[in-house]
């Protein structure tokens, strides 16, 4: 397969986000985005999806976190379609069901150039720490449109807040790396009867 990296930014008057992957990667990741929590999250997508991922991010977070979680989502899925090219000879397909405690989740992907997610998670408080949950939807809503990723995210049970978002990255994590992986049985072919996604 050839290189499947991406360097892409995306500057606005509200944030100035810069991202870096690479989809062959080991699970290293770096971040500089003063939204510590979100950058837990994130590294659990680096380190399940065997990804290495780099974000930097500067926003109006004075005013809230929205701008900047939502547009670190959208850079993140530029990045992505930019990686795969024409998606010869990945699976396309990735689902996984990750466990922590009480807290189950399923993540199921499509990357089949149409965006469109489906988001069933209950919390049970309005805040991580600082972190507002109602963000965990802009950031893959972002991430969607801009991949043209068709995701399901549903948690099936939980009750501590922290575990439903952290079974839910590492679910979309493994899902992932699923889906990017290459298939020695598609190599050079895309996987799609209409040959194009």
């Amino acid at each position: 397969m050839p290189d499947r990296t991406a360097s892409v930014k995306r500057d606005t008057l509200e944030t100035q986000i810069e991202v870096t992957l690479n989809l062959d990667g080991t699970g290293k990741s770096g971040f500089q985005t003063d939204i510590p929590f979100l950058e837990h999250m994130m590294d659990q997508i680096a380190r399940h999806g065997m990804i290495d991922l780099s974000v930097k991010a500067s926003g109006d977070t004075d005013i809230d976190d929205h701008h900047t979680v939502e547009d670190i989502g959208i850079t993140i899925g530029m990045a992505l379609k930019e990686a795969l090219g024409d998606k010869q000879g990945i699976r396309r397909y990735g689902h996984a069901y990750i466990p922590l405690d009480e807290a189950l989740s399923r993540v199921v992907m499509d990357f089949s150039g149409r965006p469109g997610i489906v988001f069933q998670a209950e919390f049970t408080r309005a805040r991580i720490g600082t972190f507002d949950v109602d963000l965990f939807h802009e950031f893959f809503q972002g991430l969607v449109n801009h991949a043209l990723i068709t995701l399901h995210i549903d948690c099936i049970r939980g009750q501590n807040s922290h575990h439903i978002a952290e079974t839910i990255f590492k679910a979309f994590g493994r899902a992932l790396r699923m889906a990017i992986e290459p298939d020695p049985r598609m190599a050079g072919v895309i996987p799609s009867t209409k040959g194009t996604l």
